[in-house]
């Protein structure tokens, strides 16, 4: 196998190559209890605590499946536009690794629950593009590995590695697309969109919190290229379990610039799964891709087929929810923002984020104001996605609340939005902790207004002489004694009053 280091810029690549992708969706449901068995899903628990004998594939076990998560699959698959299958069946799927401890993955291999279906997307400026959908099928996740030493938590040079059976056995749904075509430069664009797209589905449907940083979501990338858009397709690689939309992004443009790279050298690519570095936006080869056959599928024999009837599959249409699109149209006329302004609301991942601050009482416009400026701003800086800062909705809403009140100006607002973010409380605990709400009293902000103009009596003469641009050298004054806690608009009354009084 030839490998290459070097990348093909971007611009080049796609100038030069047609890129198809095509991406694997994986949603864990947010149901109470496993797919297979009742034990418990709660996040975060000590490790191997939610488990059964089920879930640890023990000798004598016998599954059982979960109804709510074939609910849940199938308005997954309606709310994809997909055909719900009349009968379907679950299959083994045979390979051997530490986290699955049955030794195989209980999933659907060629009957899937909903199959042959559509969503539609828009980019960032109105384009629109139609992403097919191949299959929608349920299944069973693994466990955790961690691999103690070594780098970057790699099993390569570990020193021991620990299994925590908690996650297996949580119910997934995997959606799977045909390939994406003719999309060429805004390739990688595409893929982030369509898994945004897919995350605020799965949160309208209520099916999964879809929280990626808790890999609740998860994307396996796939990228291959070809000379033109007629020419059969290229060899694919699948780039695993990539889970932010900024990082679905890059990991498509490293692939196509390092696939160009490849190519350009004469070598082949090699179907291989690959690993995302989000440290440098890289990927590396991680293992040759298995192709179906290699995993010796068999139907499950401890499980009946799943058959819904229709009855039940249309009663369970009449409960989907907007679609995201619709939706976010209907906020942005009740919001009154403009076109370019709900882009990059849209863009920054803050729709939620918005509806819910306004929700919990600030005005649309109070709302974008901190998402969309000092929080999308640390977000940035921190390299995390909006909604993974330490802030909620309801605490922006009460910030804003006090700004309203007169209890903050702007200056004093950012103070508490830190302490917040700091971990220091709910934004009334950081105001009483830190004193920072702002000074109204009359007889303290005249004794420092007293002080200014007696400390400046030249800037006093211009006043009185009709000249009113040194009013802001006085109003500055007194708000450095007051440590910017004075209400400058009452403060520049009180200068105005004392200056005409004599």
């Amino acid at each position: 196998m030839t490998v290459t280091t070097d990348l093909v810029p971007f611009d080049e690549a796609v100038r030069r190559y047609d890129p198809v992708i095509g991406i694997e969706v994986h949603v864990e449901l947010g149901t109470a209890s496993k797919m297979f068995d009742g034990a418990p899903t709660e996040f975060g628990a000590e490790p191997n605590s939610q488990v059964t004998p089920v879930s640890l594939g023990l000798p004598g076990v016998l599954p059982a499946l979960n109804g709510k998560a074939v609910e849940s699959a199938i308005r997954i698959g309606l709310a994809l536009n997909c055909e719900i299958a009349e009968l379907c069946r679950f299959a083994r799927k045979n390979y051997f690794y530490p986290d699955v401890p049955k030794n195989f993955q209980t999933s659907q291999y060629d009957e899937p629950i909903a199959f042959d279906g559509y969503v539609e997307l828009e980019l960032e400026d109105g384009t629109p593009v139609r992403v097919e959908i191949e299959r929608a099928h349920m299944e069973e996740d693994a466990g955790k590995n961690t691999h103690v030493g070594g780098a970057g938590g790699r099993i390569h040079g570990a020193e021991y590695s620990l299994v925590d059976y908690n996650r297996a056995g949580v119910p997934l749904v995997e959606i799977v697309t045909k390939p994406i075509t003719g999309v060429g430069a805004r390739a990688p664009e595409v893929a982030a969109t369509y898994v945004r797209h897919l995350r605020d589905l799965f949160r309208a449907l209520g099916v999964s919190e879809a929280r990626m940083e808790r890999g609740n979501v998860r994307a396996d990338v796939n990228v291959s290229l070809r000379p033109s858009p007629d020419a059969p397709l290229g060899t694919r690689t699948e780039t695993k379990n990539v889970n932010s939309f900024r990082s679905v992004e890059r990991a498509v443009r490293f692939e196509i610039a390092r696939q160009a790279a490849v190519l350009d050298s004469g070598a082949t690519v090699v179907q291989e799964t690959r690993h995302f570095h989000e440290d440098s936006g890289t990927t590396s080869s991680g293992r040759i891709k298995s192709d179906a056959e290699d995993y010796r599928y068999f139907p499950e024999p401890d499980l009946v087929p799943v058959a819904p009837s229709r009855e039940w599959v249309e009663e369970l249409r009449t409960t989907l929810p907007e679609v995201p699109a619709v939706r976010r149209r209907r906020l942005q006329q009740g919001w009154g923002f403009t076109d370019p302004e709900m882009r990059d609301v849209v863009n920054a991942g803050a729709v939620e984020l918005i509806e819910a601050t306004v929700e919990a009482g600030a005005s649309p416009a109070a709302a974008r104001k901190w998402w969309m400026g000092e929080l999308a701003r640390t977000a940035k800086a921190d390299e995390v996605d909006l909604e993974s800062l330490a802030i909620t909705p309801a605490q922006i809403a009460e910030l804003q609340g006090l700004v309203d009140a007169g209890r903050l100006n702007d200056k004093l607002a950012r103070q508490v939005l830190a302490g917040v973010l700091a971990g220091e409380g709910s934004p009334e605990e950081v105001v009483t902790a830190r004193g920072l709400e702002v000074v109204s009293d009359d007889g303290a902000l005249e004794t420092a207004v007293d002080a200014a103009l007696a400390a400046q009596p030249d800037v006093v003469a211009k006043i009185r002489s009709g000249n009113l641009g040194p009013v802001g050298a006085i109003i500055g004054a007194v708000m450095k004694a007051t440590r910017g806690q004075a209400d400058a608009g009452r403060v520049r009354e009180i200068v105005l009053q004392r200056v005409e009084q004599g």
